[in-house]
């Protein structure tokens, strides 16, 4: 048995008790409080110690969960900012580590992928590995001829774990889809199970990266690394150095964080046109701000094949819900399966659910923030606004479904680096069929 699964229930069980220990921290909290120290004090090193071990738990948990713990990471931004603060950090380490594998648990893949003499392909080989996520972790090595490399090495059992963790979504997506009328859950999961089988292949990968590294050679603006090696399970490919997007989220300059986001709306739009696939995991440990100010991207292995570049629908129904034209946004959603023949959407109410996606397109520019997002949120879960309901009555084409991921994971990490871009210009140049009305 993998060291994955293995230990699947310990890991569940922390997970289980951690608001436990939280009560636990908190009665001892009140028991100093009482003893003399300050409330604010106690309150603090309540929140941090309860961070830590968040982090901890969710770090352990591979796979499936782990890569639960990357989205909350991203949609932090999108909480109150008196719930979201005290773990802000916590959440943000989870854009580019977790707890590694040992030493010996990875030379034991590296000897099963690239042969039992895998050492003489490298000049050097870090042991402590420069990165942990949800399937598998990077080393930094220099390869036999001298070039910096990153070493992609997929968890033992990270396979069976990860299929496991998407068939109990899939069975708990059953039961609670019954209450939301317009959407049709199968599909989505037939779906969701056929993309994850793709990210557990690095030759599929691998395969993915030196497309999109063609389509991106000599740009001024991105740095894609170039594949060196590569197997099922592992991956050798250029070192991009740089400046996680996680640090800029953190402690970046303002002027970083508008390059920043301004670079990576850009990549995420028109990477599809250019390359003909889309890099659909668009959290921040996958990006980094080169030294000589591009945006290097790294992990390939959630894409979406689209030759003929993103669906021209998505540009002209964003341009016909900016002009007001309900009555062709609610024909284009329901030619494109997103309302199904049987049900029925008011298209007044529709564009009132949409309004504030639509606000970064309105100006010229526009800066992403987290209390805007909150504002989002707080505007489609209102079920006191009649334009709530209207959510429920929307499905998910499955075509679609890495498309959405990008699109909401991007704007949560937007609103994270908070920078300021000019969207409705990188939309007309890069969107099909997007030509807003002349401001």
């Amino acid at each position: 048995m993998s060291d994955l699964p293995r230990k699947a229930v310990t890991r569940t069980a922390k997970l289980a008790i951690l608001p436990l220990g939280f009560a636990g921290r908190t009665a001892l909290g009140f028991g100093r409080r009482v003893g003399g120290r300050p409330a604010e004090l106690v309150a603090a090193e309540v929140q941090a110690r309860t961070a830590e071990q968040m982090f901890k738990v969710l770090g352990e948990l591979k796979g499936g969960a782990m890569k639960f713990g990357q989205a909350m990471s991203i949609f932090e931004a999108a909480l109150p900012e008196e719930m979201a603060a005290p773990y802000r950090a916590t959440l943000t380490k989870l854009q580019d580590s977790a707890p590694p594998l040992p030493a010996a648990t990875v030379h034991k893949v590296l000897a099963a992928e690239l042969g039992v003499q895998w050492r003489r392909k490298f000049a050097s080989f870090d042991d402590k590995p420069a990165a942990a996520a949800s399937i598998g972790q990077v080393h930094r090595a220099v390869w036999k001829d001298g070039r910096p490399v990153a070493v992609k090495v997929q968890y033992p059992g990270a396979g069976p774990a990860l299929i496991s963790d998407i068939n109990q979504v899939a069975r708990v997506a059953r039961l609670s889809a019954s209450w939301i009328p317009g959407i049709d859950i199968k599909p989505i999961m037939d779906e969701l199970k056929r993309r994850v089988a793709e990210e557990l292949d690095y030759t599929l990968e691998a395969a993915s990266q030196k497309q999109f590294a063609k389509a991106f050679e000599g740009d001024p603006d991105f740095a894609l690394p170039k594949v060196v090696a590569s197997s099922e399970h592992v991956i050798v490919s250029e070192w991009p150095e740089g400046l996680p997007l996680s640090k800029v989220i953190t402690d970046g300059t303002q002027t970083e964080r508008d390059a920043a986001a301004r670079l990576y709306l850009e990549f995420l739009v028109a990477g599809p046109q250019r390359s003909g696939l889309l890099h659909a995991d668009p959290h921040p440990g996958n990006f980094r701000l080169t030294p000589d100010g591009r945006l290097g991207v790294l992990d390939f292995g959630a894409v979406n094949r689209l030759p003929d570049g993103l669906p021209p629908h998505l540009g002209s129904l964003l341009a016909k819900a900016l002009d007001g034209d309900d009555e062709a946004v609610v024909a284009g959603l329901r030619e494109d399966g997103f309302i199904k023949s049987s049900i029925s959407v008011d298209g007044p109410m529709l564009l009132d659910y949409l309004s504030p996606f639509l606000e970064p397109a309105r100006t010229d520019t526009f800066r992403f923030s987290r209390e805007w997002l909150r504002g989002v949120f707080a505007h489609i879960n209102d079920p006191r606004r009649p334009q709530w309901g209207v959510g429920l009555k929307l499905n998910l084409p499955p075509q679609y479904m890495l498309i959405h991921r990008v699109w909401l994971g991007g704007i949560g990490v937007l609103c994270q680096l908070e920078g300021e871009v000019a969207g409705r210009d990188i939309l007309a140049r890069n969107l099909p069929g997007f030509t807003p009305a002349p401001r």
